[in-house]
């Protein structure tokens, strides 16, 4: 989701097929290790509540941590990636974050919370600076829209934690289940990363004469024309999209199993297979993400997607009913799945590596309003009636791309 690299692919040599599905391998599997590790957080959220005694709205502002600490990171990252490379960056922010995760059970109040979660967010935006950069030169040197099967992985891997959360849930405490999650972090990563150490980044294969037209991917090492006034406006037309999808994919992680625990008196397990439901739904949009955008186009996909994440998670939020609600908050995973990764593309084709910086600072931004947006809608209102503005920045994503839709066809 994060900036891109216009520098680093440069001096790459160029790599061969072996070598580029290597580097695919371990790049897909830091990908679903971020969303298993943030999955696994984020089940345990009602127990760290309980635990620090937080008010919804001092629970809004801790998780706001998580937030800040990735969009303070980012600009840093990007730095770090144009000057060693976002392969070795990669490396240690996967090793931060499994370090990271181990520390909210060991607070006890909101405000120690919030600081550890600060780390935890710096260690989080990073990587995903980092990997996605990388995945971005190599989607650049295969020349294949390869870039939601990452997405996918990172949808799977939360829906794996997910649902281990849940099955753990009754029976390990918080700091036993985050303790694991971070030793098996540190195994992982040490057992991919010198696949990454070993190989700079693929240099992307000669662009042919007339282009590959709009629907093709955007190479990093690419540079366009200077945008226009009128490309500027569109890149953050399209960089609202991303903010509406990362509100309500901040939204579901971080007070979704809260909502079905404590407005629908569900167990801790169930609470959890929330989130496994919403990621599992957000796996399979993204697996299927390239066909449906071979046949729908951006517009309808953007239009479709918005329409059907605000009815599902309308469903979810207002349902009297746990199946009602898990149901609802699958369909709302299907319809938010692959309206990030359109938005960033557009925002890429029209401005390039600062296009794609600019939708995913303004993703970002959606990240770090939810938490602290619905924590105090909750205190106003109710926690379910704050969840329904998922459900409206969702058709709000939908009218910018009925709006935009002769950009959004490239």
């Amino acid at each position: 989701m994060p900036q891109i690299n216009k520098a680093r692919t440069r001096d790459a040599a160029p790599s061969d097929g072996n070598d580029l599905v290597r580097l695919r391998i371990a790049l897909t599997t830091f990908f679903a290790l971020d969303g298993f590790v943030f999955a696994g957080w984020v089940v345990r959220i009602p127990a760290i509540k309980e635990q620090t005694g937080a008010s919804s709205s001092a629970l809004g502002l801790a998780l706001l941590g998580v937030s800040a600490g990735a969009v303070i990171t980012m600009m840093v990252t990007g730095r770090l990636c144009n000057r060693y490379g976002s392969h070795p960056v990669t490396v240690v922010c996967a090793v931060l974050l499994s370090l990271s995760v181990t520390l909210p059970p060991l607070t006890h109040s909101p405000a120690a919370l919030g600081a550890v979660l600060l780390l935890f967010g710096a260690a989080y935006g990073g990587i995903n600076v980092a990997f996605n950069s990388a995945a971005v030169d190599l989607v650049a040197a295969l020349r294949r829209p390869v870039m939601p099967t990452f997405h996918a992985a990172f949808s799977m891997g939360g829906m794996i934690g997910a649902g281990l959360g849940g099955l753990v849930a009754g029976s390990l405490s918080p700091t036993r289940h985050l303790l694991g999650l971070g030793v098996i972090g540190l195994l992982v990563t040490a057992l991919t990363a010198p696949t990454l150490l070993r190989q700079e980044p693929p240099r992307p294969p000669a662009a042919p004469g007339s282009g590959s037209g709009s629907d093709g991917p955007v190479s990093a090492g690419s540079t366009p024309d200077r945008p226009t006034p009128r490309t500027r406006r569109l890149v953050v037309v399209f960089g609202l999209i991303a903010l509406c999808t990362a509100y309500g994919e901040g939204a579901l992680a971080d007070w979704g199993a809260l909502h079905l625990r404590q407005d629908l008196g569900s167990s801790a397990g169930a609470a959890a297979v929330g989130y496994s439901c919403f990621a599992l739904a957000m796996t399979i949009g993204r697996l299927t993400g390239t066909t449906l955008l071979e046949r729908l186009g951006r517009t309808r996909t953007v239009v479709t997607g918005g329409v059907v994440a605000a009815a599902g998670m309308l469903l979810g939020s207002l349902a009297p009913a746990l199946w009602a609600a898990l149901l609802g908050y699958a369909i709302a995973g299907l319809g938010l799945a692959n309206l990030f990764p359109v938005a960033v593309e557009r925002a890429g084709a029209l401005a390039g590596p600062s296009g794609v910086a600019v939708a995913s600072t303004l993703g970002y931004g959606g990240m770090l309003l939810g938490p602290p947006a619905i924590g105090f809608m909750a205190d106003w209102f109710s926690l379910s009636a704050a969840l329904t503005s998922v459900a409206a920045l969702a058709a709000v994503a939908a009218a910018i791309g009925f709006a935009t839709r002769r950009a959004t066809a490239g």
